[in-house]
């Protein structure tokens, strides 16, 4: 048995461990036999290949052993002819198979297959991609043969009607969905597969009486059973359905309607980058091709949305945190997929590039890994030397990582931790020396780490131990002042001396002995902590500004030192986001909502998940649940009452108020900079914590004016929104545009207390109460600012309006801007039926109809006007831009004004949804109303974390350089780039729809 199958010059690995080599020579002489003579010790082929197996892998070597009939055609005929007959076997799927019958022989082919593909690799007959193709094509047969072992199951009972029994997957409605290295046909040797059931419901052929959902989540079930359950047997594969639509809350086969919809209104960047290696592996081959014709425009958009960026940030983030191994010139315990330089950085590396700019090339679309590098190299994005060296060390990761694995047939990605494990694992990779193994691996993830840190703009010399800062009590030295310019401090000195100024007790926090020693101890590890932000001096001295206002020193350090966390997240919001940063250093307080354990808890271990969106996916349903809990208007309501109940007066009502807004949107802050949280998901929560200040001051501050002025006969009162908190568009920080509405018995003269008032002063001076109380600082702040000037006659009109007055003016004398606003008007607080009565009003004014070129140019007048008066401002200023926010909210409130006599529906909702309703009605072409509602999103997402990071003026050189700071920190400057390319096409694209829907159509 001379193996004549082998490569000529193969260099098979000496065996690692000689013991375990006798041993299983023995075995083998025992099962049949013996190949090579002497165990191959005398030169011959088969008996190397034997030798380098036994003493390397005890899992092969069973494999071996316990099929000796499959092994000889094996060595004799070679792995392509075995490896042929584990698919066929596995391929086959005779008609009256019983269950079990099936997956003892799904679990026998796979050893085999197993064998095989591992012998091949080993004796380097086959290159990467083949072995990789093999395991994936091994996976995908299996699948099908599962699957038509199901669907003839399911005929058989009655619950489908198959088309073709002999060919049941045809025409089923059953689409299984291959995701990540089986998509992308890159499986490893002992890797999981990841897959999505689902089933076409308008195709599938139910029985009469079935139910869909009932019959495709049990052929789900059972196919994960045939696949993953261990039996005496083995396993086939295991296998993960985690990463279908919202696993938490989803049955494991979805109908594919409802999947497309998830993925429409509701779908993740994390997502997005999973499907970039999507397809069918089985089930019904055109429902599973017509499903990926849906998700095209979901994974590939033309736009890089803000929020894609934030959520690349935080999985990069992910792959940063969870890099193992520790570093130096070691390898004992080194990860060689997650840790630093590792294969998860390759893939991340063309993923992230994909996304950025796969919308506009579709020639950047590949699946593999190294094939998508070799599209960004021929579109310019990578140059050719990274290629080579990305391509090389892919190449001999992949293969050490199959190594490892196929030692015992586990999924660990990690060298062993001791020495004789490293020269065992260098052995099986064919080196001669542990030495040798050590060079050429850690060469590789260097490369690796250069690239990606080069891609993400990272500051590798940010992550340095920080006991390597030195800080002297009295003078810099030298060491000290070059080690804070490598970690990226613009003034070194200043940056020392502000920290020895901590130890010095320069602060009044400061001046007890325990927040000095606090400090010391800290100081090295929040320079470094700050050095790793893209503004390391402004960062630091937002932190010494924080410090300057504590209270206590000792205090601020000890949640630091405990809390390593924290000191990351403080250091985000001072380095990249000033208006938090500026709310957090008037109100330390606020961090303390920040070190909650509901709060604290939606940092999720990575190890809820393999792949980071996995863990970003667990983390978001976290922070979907805390924000259900915590942040419901009920909750709310309950919450700030409760806490309102230990104010002693009014005015410390105002302080409990304002400190408890305060410590909300700072949370909703850290969550928006984290990317936890988009600013389109936060807007709800933040107009609910306005709206729940109203409901808490307003009859606080009626109840203190009435002690005085008493009550009027027969009044009534409504507060009304408009806005962003009509629209329930909140951002952190925005303005709170009301309205005071009133009403009273006809022939009321005065209120009835010992002050009395008429009617129109009473409520005019209540309504000066209710504003002073949300604005009037005071030590908590002011988290609000109010403007009233959309009531009738703006700020020449009386502060409070009476129901009468608003219907005639509207009736007589209000602008077409006016009534642009009304489209955004929602009470949020009435008394007596007021609230009721004015949306009567409101709808009545609307759906008036309307002559659309004199709309149009209005609408058109007003956009110049509000252009001209506020300029276009720089480069982030989304909203007053040609083609940004404002042009969108125009374009919506132009059709809700035109057509909302015809179609109600539009005037239900944000701008999206006005969008999305006049796309349904056909009152604009679909490509309007899906360009127009995904601008809207973009423009209200980048505008959101904008406000949250540097308030409301997005212009001057320090706001955008805030800005970019951001931008870049979030995914590195190649995103950066391609953002700022799909917000010029987007602003381009709004602007030609303006033109066309509005401007086109004025008299």
């Amino acid at each position: 048995m001379t193996a004549d199958w082998l490569p000529a010059g193969a260099r098979l690995p000496r065996p690692g461990d000689e013991d375990a080599a006798r041993a299983h020579w023995a075995r083998w002489r025992e099962a049949g036999p013996p190949a090579g003579g002497d165990g191959g010790r005398d030169g011959d082929g088969a008996g190397a290949l034997l030798d380098a197996i036994f003493g390397n892998s005890p899992f092969l070597s069973r494999c071996l052993v316990s099929d000796p009939a499959f092994s000889r055609l094996l060595l004799e005929e070679g792995p392509d002819a075995a490896f042929a007959a584990a698919l066929e076997e596995a391929s086959s799927a005779p008609a009256d198979e019983a269950e079990d019958a099936l997956m003892a022989r799904l679990r026998a082919a796979k050893r085999r297959a197993a064998l095989a593909i591992g012998v091949a690799d080993i004796a380097g007959a086959w290159p990467l991609e083949r072995v990789t193709g093999g395991l994936s094509d091994f996976a995908e047969a299996s699948l099908r043969a599962a699957c038509r072992s199901l669907l003839r199951a399911a005929g058989k009972s009655g619950r489908l009607d198959l088309p073709d029994p002999g060919d049941p997957e045809a025409g089923s409605g059953l689409i299984v969905l291959g995701m990540g290295k089986l998509g992308a046909r890159e499986l490893n040797y002992s890797s999981d597969i990841d897959i999505i059931v689902l089933y076409d419901e308008d195709a599938a052929p139910v029985a009469a009486g079935a139910e869909p959902g009932r019959v495709f989540v049990r052929l789900a079930r059972r196919l994960l059973r045939i696949m993953d359950e261990r039996t005496a047997d083995g396993y086939v594969f295991r296998t993960d359905l985690r990463l279908r639509p919202d696993p938490a809350s989803t049955p494991l086969a979805l109908s594919a309607r409802a999947a497309a919809r998830y993925y429409r209104e509701a779908g993740r960047t994390w997502e997005r980058a999973a499907m970039i290696k999507v397809r069918p592996v089985a089930g019904d081959p055109r429902a599973g091709e017509a499903f990926l014709d849906v998700l095209r425009d979901f994974v590939w958009r033309r736009r890089l949305d803000f929020v894609a960026v934030q959520e690349m940030r935080e999985i990069k983030r992910q792959i940063d945190s969870s890099r193992g191994g520790g570093g130096g010139d070691s390898v004992a315990g080194r990860n060689v997929k997650l840790g630093r330089g590792g294969i998860r950085e390759i893939e991340f590396f063309a993923q992230a590039q994909q996304l950025a700019w796969g919308g506009r090339d579709p020639e950047l679309r590949p699946r593999g890994t190294l094939e998508a590098i070799d599209a960004l190299a021929a579109a310019g994005q990578v140059d050719g030397g990274a290629v080579a060296e990305l391509r090389d060390a892919y190449d001999f990761l992949r293969g050490v990582e199959h190594r490892l694995q196929m030692v015992d047939d586990r999924q660990t990605h990690s060298l062993p931790g001791d020495e004789a494990g490293v020269a065992a694992a260098a052995a099986f990779a064919g080196f001669d020396s542990p030495g040798a193994f050590s060079a050429a691996l850690l060469a590789r993830l260097r490369t690796v780490g250069r690239h990606y840190d080069g891609l993400f703009a990272d500051r590798p010399a940010a992550v340095r131990a920080a006991g390597e800062l030195a800080l002297p009590e009295d003078a810099d030295d030298p060491a000290t002042l070059r080690a804070l310019a490598e970690l990226g401090y613009a003034d070194p000195a200043r940056a020392s001396a502000t920290a020895r100024g901590w130890r010095a007790g320069r602060h009044s926090a400061m001046r007890e002995e325990r927040a000095r020693e606090l400090a010391a101890a800290l100081a090295p590890a929040a320079l470094a902590a700050f050095a790793a932000t893209t503004a390391p001096d402004a960062a630091l001295a937002r932190f010494d500004a924080l410090l300057a206002r504590a209270g206590d020193g000792a205090r601020l350090f000890s949640l630091l030192s405990a809390n390593p966390g924290l000191l990351d997240l403080v250091a985000d919001v001072m380095g990249s986001a000033p208006r938090l940063a500026d709310l957090l250093t008037r109100h330390p307080d606020v961090l303390d909502s920040v070190l909650s354990r509901d709060f604290a808890d939606l940092e999720a271990p990575d190890d809820l998940g393999r792949e980071p969106g996995v863990a970003l996916a667990a983390r978001r349903g976290l922070v979907r649940l805390f924000y259900a809990r915590e942040f419901g208007a009920r909750e709310m309501k309950a919450d700030l009452a409760e806490a309102a109940r230990r104010a002693g007066d009014i005015q410390d009502l105002f302080d409990v108020q304002r400190r408890w807004a305060n410590e909300r949107q700072f949370q909703i802050g850290v969550h928006l900079l984290r990317g936890l949280l988009t600013p389109v998901e936060a807007a709800g929560p933040l107009s609910d914590i306005a709206e729940t200040c109203l409901h808490a001051l307003t009859p606080a501050v009626a109840e203190e004016f009435a002690a005085r002025h008493g009550r009027v006969p027969g009044g009534r009162a409504a507060v009304v929104a408009f806005g962003k908190l009509g629209s329930r568009e909140m951002t952190v920080g925005s303005d709170l545009d009301l309205m005071f509405l009133y009403d009273a018995d006809p022939g009321a003269a005065q209120s009835d207390g010992r002050r009395p008032l008429a009617p129109g002063a009473y409520y005019g001076r209540l309504c000066r109460r209710l504003i002073a109380a949300l604005t009037a600082p005071t030590a908590e702040g002011s988290p609000y600012e109010v403007d009233m000037r959309l009531r009738p006659s703006g700020a020449a009109g009386p502060i409070a309006c009476s129901l009468a007055a608003f219907a005639a003016y509207h009736e007589k004398e209000a602008w077409t801007w006016e009534r642009q606003a009304l489209t955004r008007a929602r009470v949020v607080l009435s008394t007596g039926g007021l609230g009721e009565e004015f949306e009567r009003a409101r709808l009545d004014v609307l759906v008036r109809p309307r002559e659309r070129a004199a709309l149009a140019a209005d609408v058109a007048a007003m956009r110049e006007r509000v252009r001209s008066e506020r300029g276009s401002g720089g480069r982030w200023s989304v909203r007053y831009m040609r083609g940004g926010l404002l042009d969108v909210e125009f374009i919506a409130q132009f059709l809700q004004l035109l057509h909302a006599a015809e179609a109600p529906e539009v005037l239900a909702g944000d701008s999206v949804s006005v969008f999305e309703a006049a796309g349904a009605r056909g009152l604009v072409d679909a490509d309007a109303a899906r360009e127009l509602a995904e601008a809207a999103a973009l423009w209200r997402n980048l505008e959101g974390v904008i406000r949250a990071a540097v308030g409301a003026r997005a212009e001057g050189e320090e706001a955008e350089g805030a800005i970019e700071n951001l931008l870049a920190r979030s995914s590195g400057k190649a995103v950066l780039g391609a953002l700022v390319e799909s917000m010029r096409d987007t602003a381009e694209r709004v602007a030609r729809r303006f033109d066309e829907t509005v401007a086109a159509q004025a008299a």
